[in-house]
């Protein structure tokens, strides 16, 4: 079984998005969601996949994270 950054996606109410990609893109997150699909004996929609792959993505910016904490009210304090 392939090692995902992605771990299954817990349960969550249905959300609705709605996003614009590149064709190459697209391509990628289906293969992304089939690979899924086999990890994990589930389908999931790509739009259901896109929030939590942008939040790891998020969370994985250092750069991202260093600015958040210093821009924290608690820190303006």
């Amino acid at each position: 079984m392939p090692d995902l950054k992605l771990a299954k996606l817990p349960d969550r109410a249905p959300a609705k998005i709605t996003v614009t990609v590149t064709p190459e893109l697209n391509r990628a997150l289906q293969a992304y969601a089939e690979l899924y699909r086999e990890t994990y004996g589930e389908a999931e929609p790509v739009a259901e996949l896109i929030p939590y792959m942008l939040e790891s993505f998020l969370a994985a910016d250092r750069g991202f994270t260093k600015a958040q904490r210093e821009r924290s009210p608690s820190k303006r304090n």
